[in-house]
Parts: structure tokens; C-alpha cells; sequence
């Protein structure tokens, strides 16, 4: 039986691959692990953009947007840099969140701290 955090984080995914699909993304990849550098949650293009996007969702007072941290957006920073060098690719790329609050999706796009 799984842990009851990765089932809520699996089906927060979910929701934000439907969310995301419905807006005109094609999905690439989900849960893409790029070895002792991190993951990357989703991994979508939109017309010629790449977008490495970060899934946070949280159930208590606590808005998950503020689990959107520097360290964790420099691993997805790094690790979408490893993906597009093992793919060979060199194309515009966003690196992104999307917050997830019970059933409301909140895309937050280009994110810098």
C-alpha cells in the first residue's frame, strides 16, 4: 500500500496534467529523474516551448506556494538542463509552478526567486 502523501502528491499530478492538457500543453514526461540532480514533476511543451514544471499541493493552512523553494527550483533548473542535453535539444524553456489547492489549479509560469 502506498503512503497516503505520495498518493495525494500522485493525485495532485493528475489534476495538473488534466489542468495542463486543457490548456494546450503536451505532456512529455512525468516524474522525469535526472540522477543525483533531481525531479522534474511534468515536463510539457507549448507551441515551441519546453516547460519544467514543479507540482505543489498541500492540504493544511500552510499554502504549498511556499514550498516552491530556491534549492528545490535549482534542482529542477539543473535537471532540466541534463534533460535537454541527454536529448540534444536546444529550444526556449520555462521553468514553472503549479500550485494545487484542494480542486483549483494555480499555473504559475517563468517562476524566478
Amino acid at each position: 500500500m502506498r503512503e497516503l502523501p505520495k498518493l495525494f502528491g500522485d493525485e495532485s499530478e493528475t489534476l495538473a496534467t488534466q489542468f495542463l492538457e486543457q490548456e494546450g500543453f503536451v505532456i512529455l514526461e512525468r516524474n522525469y529523474f535526472a540522477r543525483k540532480l533531481g525531479e522534474i514533476d511534468i515536463i510539457a511543451q507549448k507551441d515551441d516551448v519546453l516547460h519544467f514544471i514543479e507540482v505543489k499541493s498541500g492540504k493544511a493552512d500552510f499554502d504549498p506556494v511556499y514550498n516552491v523553494t530556491p534549492a528545490k527550483l535549482r534542482k529542477v533548473i539543473n535537471s532540466a538542463h541534463y534533460y535537454m542535453k541527454s536529448k540534444k535539444l536546444d529550444v526556449a524553456f520555462s521553468v514553472d509552478a503549479l500550485i494545487v489547492r484542494g480542486d483549483e489549479v494555480e499555473f504559475i509560469e517563468s517562476v524566478t526567486l
